[in-house]
């Protein structure tokens, strides 16, 4: 079996490829990659002035767009900016154990960053889409639970890893149910999945401030053993351009899928629940007021 590295990733000449959060961390190698084999990538970042310094780095047709995930109205300017055929969307921006924070459409953070706004942006762009969606999850959505009851914590004390935990579950039964409505319709789109292991990225940030001394030691630890962002981006290319089926996972295949070159990976009895995906999809779907866009094709 050939080990995946950037070698194998095809020449993208004449594609587009949008990548949200692209102006730091594995979305930034990964949108650097596509650009350098000849695509048209969109950096679709929430700062301007650093998706431009993240641009300049790189080599390749690259634009970049503002799109603030945490802001409905942000996705919907954004879908409505992209007119084009879109041959690649990765959903590759989040957070990760933040304080508690809101949206600006009341959402909590994590849950309406990493989950809701991908929801929205991937099905308003959904009709342009050509080829493939993947969606950054995280080995964490094996602690997740999607609370029906309260997703958004409004009405529980707030606790930023299960909520972490929650969206990072939330996004692979939406890659589940994406694909599953995706077949459904005929569509040839395929919705994969990926998460980097432990990359030393900007998402260890919050968990950096900790003062705790036992905090302190466990991020030296993370910081010692996590893999590079290169290394980290490899999952992300490969659920990307492999021939992978949809609704695929793809992760490093080293100890405990912490570290190593990328494969299809397994996930949590949580994250193959077809109920809940589909429960999720019309509770997203409510929140966010955008639902499934496409028809079914005619037959032939």
């Amino acid at each position: 079996m050939t080990t995946f590295t950037t070698a194998q990733v095809p020449d993208m000449t004449g594609r587009t490829v949008v990548v949200t959060g692209a102006n730091s961390g594995i979305g930034r190698i990964a949108a650097q990659v596509l650009a350098a084999r000849g695509a048209h990538v969109v950096l679709a970042v929430r700062d301007l002035a650093k998706g431009a310094a993240a641009a300049a780095t790189m080599t390749g047709d690259v634009e970049v767009r503002r799109l603030d995930l945490a802001d409905l109205a942000s996705v919907r300017a954004f879908a409505q900016d992209c007119t084009g055929p879109i041959d690649l969307l990765i959903n590759n921006a989040g957070l990760m154990i933040p304080p508690l924070g809101r949206t600006a459409d009341g959402f909590e953070l994590q849950f309406g960053t990493n989950h809701l706004g991908h929801f929205a942006l991937t099905n308003l762009l959904l009709p342009q889409v050509r080829g493939r969606v993947v969606t950054v999850a995280s080995g964490a959505h094996r602690g997740g639970k999607i609370d029906f009851a309260d997703p958004n914590w409004e009405r529980r004390p707030y606790r930023a890893f299960p909520a972490y935990a929650q969206s990072k579950l939330a996004n692979l039964l939406f890659t589940a149910e994406l694909q599953r409505r995706l077949t459904e319709v005929g569509s040839p789109v395929r919705a994969t999945a990926a998460h980097p292991g432990l990359a030393s990225t900007n998402l260890l940030g919050h968990l950096d401030q900790q003062r705790s001394l036992w905090n302190r030691l466990q991020m030296t630890l993370v910081h010692r053993f996590a893999q590079s962002e290169a290394d980290g981006a490899l999952p992300t290319l490969y659920a990307a351009v492999a021939d992978v089926p949809g609704g695929s996972y793809a992760g490093p295949g080293g100890f405990l899928e912490g570290r190593g070159a990328p494969k299809l990976v397994g996930r949590s009895k949580a994250a193959r629940d077809e109920a809940v995906a589909r429960r999720l999809w019309t509770v997203s779907e409510e929140l966010t007021g955008v639902t499934f866009p496409l028809a079914a094709q005619p037959a032939r």
